[in-house]
């Protein structure tokens, strides 16, 4: 892969990647990486339609996968990627998992966990508005199709 000179941007363009793979799909378009030492160990999109789960989002399937990658609970040496500021119960999730990095592309002002900022681990490093304007299109497209 060879130095990134702007790895944020890099990893969330990955992530925008599988949130195109969703809208496609017709789930909400929002996608995840988690990256460890570099390297994208888990990848996901939503799959609630799919699999008639509302507790199937992209974060919920990435920290999944990592944690079955590494057959722990914790990830505290990785940073998740996520189009989409995660909700409550992801951010809940990424509490729990002990993330150690959080990178996210849109805000949400209506669902998104920055309304309950204390429910993040406070070790958990915060950084928001990665390809921004690239992740909010793509959710304005894909509701703007549904009204």
């Amino acid at each position: 892969m060879g130095i990134l000179t702007d790895p944020d941007s890099y990893f969330m363009q990955q992530a925008i990647r599988l949130a195109e793979q969703a809208l496609e799909q017709d789930e909400v378009p929002v996608g995840a990486v988690v990256v460890s030492n570099g390297h994208i160990i888990a990848r996901a999109h939503n799959l609630v339609e799919r699999l008639h789960d509302p507790t199937a989002h992209a974060e919920m399937q990435a920290i999944t996968a990592a944690c079955n990658h590494f057959g722990s609970k914790y990830l505290t040496e990785c940073t998740l990627y996520v189009t989409l500021e995660p909700c409550t119960m992801c951010a809940t999730a990424i509490y729990w998992a002990q993330v150690g990095r959080l990178v996210y592309g849109a805000s949400d002002p209506k669902l998104g966990f920055t309304r309950h900022q204390h429910i993040m681990h406070p070790k958990t490093q915060i950084l928001g508005g990665i390809e921004e304007d690239t992740c909010g299109q793509l959710l304005k497209d894909f509701f703007k199709g549904k009204r």
